[in-house]
């Protein structure tokens, strides 16, 4: 690989022109195709596989022209301290919303809180439902303001009124200003690596480019493909901090060959031949670690991996071709590494060596204390995990929304009046198709639940035409994200057997609570499978990277160590509550269902990077003849000082996305910067020499079978030593003139 990497540097470097042309015309097709893309709409949210899916399609079918998966909107009334809703006064204000709400386009109902008990029993608090014939995010932007409009008008008359319900769903901003902080640190950090403007510029720019053609194509085909903004956002994130990190690494390879005397186009072929080897495995695992998201079967998460591992993809042939071509253009502007240093350690210090870099400092003393080191890391991560333990999942719902939010002031309202479990309300769908008596079927189910736990009311039920199936609705005593609630799902979903054997009627739960109870479950169920997936593939690979076993097994568990601990720090910030203030976390909560095995799929493909980066240069250092403690002091003095780059740029660019006001945003944002930060400057600065160090030659032990077996992929670039030793001494004159800065 190495061999042929370096022959395509080589080509770009010379075609310069033409490599430079074709990324820009890729560009300016996939921008054509965004701006004259249809709008894309909401991506389906499913769930295959699960009660609550199964019912929503039942739903579909028995209830045709129901808008089963119409946005919901409530407006909350609470009348003023010493009136009741029930005032005429207050009464006409409410008819005269109910009214204005009725005549939208998209509105296929509207209820009378005086006609439909939604009053509270003090008379103080009343709502009204509007229900819409399209999704949340789908509604157009004037029945939205219609909306709060109808609620703002209201509240001019003196009640106290709130708006809520997801049909204020919008695609969520991505905060623009925390991203172009994170890309402004990207570029000072760029800039103190590389020590040029123009050096630091070629990693951004390249980046820019490769984000720009994998967000774009993304946003043409977002409404052919169902993909919502939540896809183009993860791609961007994770385009970014790959992109930029990719490049670095060339960047940073074509400075070192140049100090070592090679020309121009020969130090981007080796760089190109032999980082550019590391980056194509790099960029192998994070793609599988994005790509491995379809095994949890939820088309959402599936859309999203694909997406975001296409544009690692992107970001990957960029690295190998482009810089590459802009090697060639910045000519001598970019100069070798430490050509600074060495100047003036040979002007102050004559016949002085030079200090050992930090990186060669770091590593020296690891080697010297490795138990000490491996212990303090392993420990400390083991106690940020702590609170990992207490971990809860959840959706957000208008409960966690701020409370300086209308739809948050409206979740409270109806709670104050209604009861908590009133915001999350369980749809009981009764299928009595194959049963002899459906009437007697639908009250045996309405009488069963009454008498559960946790149960506030029970409605009739309501059939459809056919009065072969029917929907109760029951309200919880308990909110919607309690785990009392949780129970009584499983609760009643427990007496569908019986009443399946005395009645021949199928029970199902469904509703928005059901279905988040529903998703957690199957992404809890689905982590074991994915982690053996994933961890497995990415073993296999590194085997044939490192010709080692022991070496892949530590990066494995060096990675579960930094993701069990970036969950506990997401657990003690955004569930706990712990130094929230400080990001803008105004309201604690569950944690995110998709959150665990979103992390670990993300993570670990970024956590590999580092492992690949860091020991791919310390396995070519005992390739070539050094001892294992020398290696590693060789890799570090190489490749911790863009490494640590490398890491603080990701956790800039993922630290810009804190800034976001959706919280699943700025969960993902906080999630994967404190794991880029454990993983990087905890594992692989610290963890991974202290056990190479213990481990010795054991490290890169191999059976002989098995290295036999295994495709010799050359990281190392020990095929590019065959290239000296057949390359002639004097080069023909027209390829000396290819390579004239």
């Amino acid at each position: 690989m190495a061999t042929f990497l370096y022959k395509l540097g080589r080509l770009a470097f010379r075609r310069r022109h033409f490599v430079v042309l074709i990324w820009v015309a890729l560009l300016t097709l996939a921008g054509v195709g965004a701006a004259s893309a249809p709008a894309a709409g909401t991506t389906s949210f499913s769930i295959p596989g699960t009660e609550a899916q199964k019912a929503f399609d039942l739903l579909e079918q028995r209830f045709p022209g129901a808008s089963a998966d119409g946005a919901t909107g409530r407006i909350v009334f609470k009348a003023p301290e010493g009136q009741k809703m029930t005032d005429a006064d207050n009464k006409a204000t409410v008819a005269k919303t109910v009214k204005a709400l009725g005549d939208g386009s998209e509105v296929v109902s509207v209820t009378d809180p005086y006609t439909t008990n939604a009053v509270s029993k003090d008379g103080t608090v009343a709502y009204t439902s509007v229900r819409y014939d399209a999704p949340g995010m789908e509604l157009a932007d004037s029945t939205r303001d219609a909306l709060e409009a109808a609620g703002e008008s209201a509240r001019d008359t003196g009640l106290t009124v709130d708006v809520g319900g997801d049909a204020l769903e919008a695609g969520a901003e991505m905060g623009a200003t925390g991203e172009i902080i994170g890309l402004a640190l990207a570029a000072v950090v760029l800039v103190v690596t590389l020590g040029s403007l123009v050096a630091a510029g070629l990693p951004l720019l390249t980046a820019i480019i490769g984000v720009g053609i994998g967000v774009s194509t993304i946003t043409a085909l977002a409404n052919a493909l169902d993909l919502g903004d939540t896809t183009s956002t993860l791609a961007l994130m994770i385009g970014l901090a790959v992109g930029i990190d990719y490049a670095l690494f060339i960047v940073s390879r074509y400075r070192a060959e140049l100090a070592e005397g090679r020309d121009r186009e020969e130090a981007a072929g080796r760089a190109t031949g032999t980082a550019g080897s590391a980056v194509v495995f790099a960029g192998l695992t994070v793609v599988i670690a994005l790509a491995g998201l379809a095994v949890v079967n939820v088309p959402m998460l599936t859309k999203m991996g694909l997406a975001a591992a296409g544009t690692v993809v992107v970001a990957v042939l960029i690295a190998l071709t482009m810089i590459p071509a802009m090697l060639g253009y910045a000519g001598g502007k970019i100069r070798p590494a430490n050509e600074k240093r060495k100047a003036k350690d040979t002007g102050t210090s004559a016949g002085k060596p030079s200090r050992p870099n930090m990186g060669t400092r770091w590593a020296s003393f690891v080697i010297r204390r490795p138990a000490a080191v491996l212990l303090l890391g392993v420990v400390g991560l083991g106690v940020i995990a702590v609170p990992a333990t207490q971990l809860e999942l959840g959706l957000p719902d208008d409960g966690s929304q701020p409370t300086s939010t209308t739809q948050r002031r409206a979740y409270d309202l109806l709670s104050e009046g209604f009861g908590p479990g009133f915001n999350g309300p369980l749809m009981i769908v009764v299928d009595a198709k194959d049963s002899a008596d459906p009437t007697a079927a639908f009250t045996a189910v309405t009488d069963g639940i009454k008498g559960l736990k946790d149960v506030v009311t029970v409605t009739p039920a309501t059939p459809n035409k056919a009065g072969d199936t029917a929907t109760i609705t029951v309200i919880p005593d308990s909110k919607p994200s309690s785990t009392q609630t949780e129970d009584l799902v499983h609760a009643i979903r427990g007496q569908s057997a019986d009443i399946k054997a005395d009645t021949d009627a199928e029970v199902l739960v469904t509703g928005t609570t059901a279905m988040n109870i529903d998703f957690s479950q199957k992404l809890n169920d689905a982590l074991v499978p994915y982690l053996a997936l994933v961890v497995g593939l990415a073993f296999l690979l590194l085997i044939v990277v490192f010709r080692s076993i022991l070496v892949p097994l530590k990066a494995a568990l060096g990675f579960l160590l930094s993701v069990l601990a970036a969950l506990g720090a997401v657990v003690a910030v955004f569930q706990w509550g712990w130094l929230a203030g400080l990001i803008g976390v105004e309201e604690t909560g569950p944690i995110m269902s998709m959150m665990p095995i979103f992390m670990v799929g993300v993570v670990f493909g970024l956590a590999m990077d580092y492992e690949v980066f860091l020991v791919t240069r310390m396995r070519e250092a005992y390739v070539h003849g050094e001892s294992p403690s020398q290696a590693v002091v060789t890799g570090f003095r190489h490749s911790a000082r863009v490494v640590v780059a490398a890491a603080i740029i990701m956790m800039a660019v993922f630290g810009g996305f804190i800034g976001a006001s959706d919280s699943m945003i700025k969960m993902i944002g906080f999630g994967l910067a404190i794991a880029v930060f454990f993983d990087a400057f905890v594992v692989r600065m610290a963890i991974v020499p202290a056990v190479l160090a213990l481990l010795g030659k054991r490290a890169w032990w191999l059976p002989k079978w098995l290295d036999r077996a295994l495709p010799n992929v050359d990281v190392e670039g020990e095929g590019l030593k065959a290239l000296d030793a057949a390359r002639p001494t004097t080069a023909p004159d027209e390829d000396r003139e290819l390579v004239r800065a």
